[in-house]
């Protein structure tokens, strides 16, 4: 089901363990990620959310020989509380968590950010996006006595307006702020904390934004490398933050999309 992409091979993750969040079908960074990581000789545990991710996700894990997955809910403590209890039980001590889980409501996603917001909406947003990572970095340090590596994924609606990206926007630059912090606190226990901005890509978050279809085809036109963002890049980075290449990168958003966030005007926008 990886046949799509073109993930080199090796042993860079042989004898490494982690947790990646956020598979929800083959077309989701978190599977791309799973994907390479397992190329690379990962040994991966998948968590899902309810049965019906459970459908999808099964069947993606047997293609890459994945084992273990966790059910987990990350807007519930006792839920996380088994979660990690299970993750603690299957490995003992874990290398990586790679934390690619977001959500704010679809009518959220559109038009005005004043007038469309609300505050159940706002809340849930952050709760999902932004703490989930810095509950989810807590208990996976617990599982990290020797060092690892924690990753988010973000988009650059965090640091600049994105038509319609509106909540969602507002949540991303709070998971990179949480980043930042989380980088601090857990520095000194060798455990390395950054984000991927990646490009717009085909996925269901992108399908949730209204007009993404549109945002997917000027990301690549407004690029510097007129490219889209290739899943094979996103997953490249995300084996190199994940692996001990990194092991001096700490804090930071390493921005994965063809060059497109240091646009201010298009080539071809007329003067």
């Amino acid at each position: 089901m990886a046949d799509e992409w073109n993930f080199p091979k090796g042993d860079l993750m042989k004898g490494k363990k982690g947790l990646i969040m956020g598979v929800a079908n083959d077309k989701s960074i978190a599977w791309g990620i799973a994907c390479q990581l397992a190329a690379q000789g990962a040994d991966i545990a998948l968590s899902y959310l309810g049965e019906s991710l459970l459908r999808r996700v099964q069947p993606l894990a047997d293609s890459i020989g994945v084992k273990h997955l966790i059910e987990c809910d990350v807007t519930s403590d006792a839920s996380m509380d088994t979660a990690f209890a299970q993750l603690k039980e299957i490995y003992g001590e874990i290398d990586f968590l790679i934390h690619s889980v977001a959500f704010a409501n679809k009518n959220e996603l559109q038009g005005s950010f004043v007038e469309n917001t609300t505050r159940e909406g706002f809340l849930l947003a952050m709760n999902v996006s932004a703490f989930s990572f810095v509950d989810s970095a807590r208990r996976a340090a617990e599982l990290m006595p020797n060092g690892g590596s924690l990753i988010t994924m973000t988009y650059l609606g965090s640091e600049r307006v994105i038509p319609n990206y509106n909540t969602m926007g507002v949540a991303k630059a709070a998971l990179e702020a949480s980043t930042r912090y989380i980088a601090r606190d857990l520095g000194p226990k060798a455990i390395r904390v950054n984000a991927i901005s990646a490009g717009a890509m085909r996925t269901l978050s992108l399908a949730g934004i209204s007009g993404g279809r549109a945002l997917h085809a000027k990301g690549k036109a407004f690029s510097l490398m007129k490219e889209d963002t290739a899943m094979e890049g996103v997953a490249g980075a995300a084996l190199w933050l994940a692996s001990d290449l990194s092991l001096t990168t700490t804090g930071e958003v390493v921005h994965v999309d063809s060059g497109f966030h240091v646009v201010g005007l298009p080539d071809d926008m007329e003067m």
